[in-house]
């Protein structure tokens, strides 16, 4: 599992090091603040122990940086700098550097280190965008495959993850709990003809792109544990999985994640909503391993900072419930007449 992360120099960030709980890591912050920069690094390392492609090679499929010229993800500033990433694993370290003047990923500008023991130990991961891609999946892992599209490469993995066969023999307890939840909210389990996902149900088969696209992310999910790539020791990256779900639902998928966080997987979540967190907050149990992320601009300099707790009432600064409160007190000055 992931266990800190280090920039220097990185896209928006100037320096951040950041410590990840083993259990459920949540990004909040205003837009431009970089969750989803930390979250692609961080899916990156862990996929390439999977695939071996290399680790600036995979930064690039996932950036997409213009001209795939990876100096363009060094923070941009005038003259010559210099970046640096670092992921760690316990003890383990995969780090990166190179120059904003660097072309491609094999110029000679980009070092790398502690890439073969990182390498002996693989890690499966996912990454959940925030556009749904089950109902776009026919024909799109060929396109992509023999065609230069301007895609990042999570879209691409994500679809490879769904289309994974099912694990052989009977389902574990822990899943099967997990798996008849989500049925029980999706009206059907899923199934996938040829390169088409459908929901099954007593109605029959409906094609992925006749259903609510908020149902389509919990069918993701229904695949990602049926498959078994959501298992202990694996790690989920979800960007703002509330997009496009209905707050009614926020509650069960919480409840999920939850779950799958005491099965040992180590999550990822970026969010906007204030619903989220408080779900959260409220079905945690003790036992659980929750660490909030604040990321926030420095008023003096403008540089991205990060503020972490692990008690959702001391996250600070907080621009979600800051947000909300403001509403409420909105409210009842129109309630009573002062505004």
């Amino acid at each position: 599992m992931i266990t800190r992360i280090t920039f220097n120099h990185f896209t928006a960030f100037r320096e951040l090091d950041l410590e990840i709980s083993p259990g459920i890591n949540v990004l909040i912050g205003t837009n431009g603040t970089g969750k989803t920069h930390l979250m692609k690094v961080a899916y990156a390392a862990c996929d390439i122990t999977r695939t071996e492609v290399g680790f600036a090679e995979k930064l690039v499929r996932v950036f997409r940086p213009k001209g795939r010229a990876i100096g363009r993800l060094v923070k941009r500033q005038q003259g010559s700098v210099r970046c640096k990433v670092a992921v760690y694993r316990g003890a383990e370290k995969l780090s990166i550097s190179f120059s904003n003047h660097a072309l491609r990923p094999q110029s000679k500008t980009v070092k790398l280190q502690g890439i073969q023991q990182w390498l002996n130990n693989p890690i499966t991961s996912v990454f959940i965008p925030v556009k749904e891609m089950l109902s776009n999946g026919p024909g799109f892992l060929s396109l992509y495959d023999q065609r230069e599209v301007h895609f990042s490469e999570i879209y691409a993995d994500i679809l490879s993850r769904a289309y994974t066969p099912k694990l052989k023999g009977p389902v574990d307890h822990d899943r099967k709990v997990l798996l008849d939840a989500l049925q029980t909210i999706m009206y059907g389990q899923v199934i996938v003809e040829g390169e088409e996902f459908f929901l099954k149900n007593k109605q029959g088969n409906l094609e992925f792109m006749l259903l609510a696209e908020g149902m389509r992310k919990l069918g993701l999910l229904w695949l990602l544990i049926q498959n078994g790539t959501l298992t202990n020791g694996s790690v989920l990256f979800w960007d703002e999985p509330e997009t496009n779900l209905n707050p009614s639902l926020y509650g069960p998928v919480i409840d999920i994640l939850l779950k799958l966080q005491r099965m040992g997987v180590q999550i990822f979540l970026a969010t906007h909503d204030y619903v989220v967190l408080k779900e959260l907050d409220l079905r945690a149990e003790e036992q659980d391993k929750i660490a909030f992320h604040a990321l926030y601009r420095e008023q003096e300099t403008g540089d991205i900072k990060c503020a972490t707790t692990d008690n959702y009432l001391k996250i600070a600064p907080n621009a979600i419930a800051d947000t909300f409160s403001d509403l409420y007190n909105r409210e009842m000055a129109r309630a009573m007449g002062t505004m």
